[in-house]
């Protein structure tokens, strides 16, 4: 299996928009998709873990993020979520998400057919919006003159005690601004209704939702995924960087679900 390192770049076009993608392996297709101010490279570790060995990983950096180009005008999650499924196409990967990109996965979930949604501590309700509500607390001026600097200055200052925010820290230095806060404002919208777990619920794919235990999505989240019986499991002790926190333990349990699904009839 190739190695992170070794995987292949290209800068593809989605729709008017272009993002940088790396891929390794061979096998049937995951799509890794990040979350909010982040990278691709916060999944290397993972990605790259004995158990995902049979998998071709597509790693991508979403617009505004990581090393894809800053757009003028950034999308909405349901726009975005269009511009990925336009991307994908007929390719019906396995979906991976974290944070965010558990929102986007759910959300292309609901436009084409996938193979599989596994949402990594994802939005569910007004309770999982930490940095997003904290970005959303600015007007965007005051967001990009000021407040991102802010929060990443206290990212820094925390990532001295918690291993995840390192990573986080230096993926913050390659976002947009504008793009982060248009995107941290979505993400408290779409969170506040608490229709995301029934929408988890509803998809017609195999759908998986990984919490980390205690310190990932709140309480009032997880008894949602009960309520309208939603597959899950929770890791712990782990945050909201589970599959960094327990990463052979999500690995396993990521990779037997995937595999599982990945077994054509």
């Amino acid at each position: 299996m190739a190695t992170a390192e070794q995987a292949s770049w290209a800068l593809e076009p989605a729709g008017d928009h272009a993002m940088m993608v790396r891929r390794h392996g061979s096998g049937p297709d995951i799509v890794w998709i990040h979350g909010l101010g982040e990278w691709s490279a916060g999944f290397d570790p993972v990605a790259v873990h004995p158990a995902f060995a049979g998998f071709s990983h597509v790693m991508v950096d979403l617009p505004g993020y990581g090393r894809s180009p800053w757009p003028v005008q950034p999308d909405g999650l349901e726009a975005l979520a269009d511009r990925l499924a336009a991307w994908l196409g007929d390719r019906r990967p396995a979906l991976i998400g974290h944070s965010m990109g558990g929102v986007l996965a759910q959300l292309i979930a609901e436009r084409i057919a996938v193979r599989a949604v596994v949402d990594v501590d994802g939005n569910l309700s007004r309770g999982d919006c930490t940095s997003s509500a904290l970005a959303a607390a600015y007007s965007v001026d005051d967001f990009i003159a000021h407040g991102f600097a802010a929060m990443r200055a206290d990212v820094y200052e925390r990532g001295l005690r918690e291993l995840p925010l390192r990573d986080y820290h230096g993926a913050m230095c390659l976002a947009s601004p504008r793009v982060f806060h248009h995107h941290a404002l979505e993400l408290v919208r779409i969170s506040e209704p608490e229709t995301l777990p029934t929408r988890l619920a509803a998809l017609r794919v195999p759908a998986l939702f990984v919490a980390g235990v205690p310190d990932g999505v709140c309480p009032r989240s997880r008894d949602l995924l009960d309520r309208h019986g939603a597959r899950w499991i929770g890791l712990e002790p782990a945050g909201h960087w589970v599959h960094i926190d327990q990463l052979d333990a999500f690995a396993s349990a990521v990779a037997s679900f995937v595999r599982e699904v990945s077994i054509d009839p």
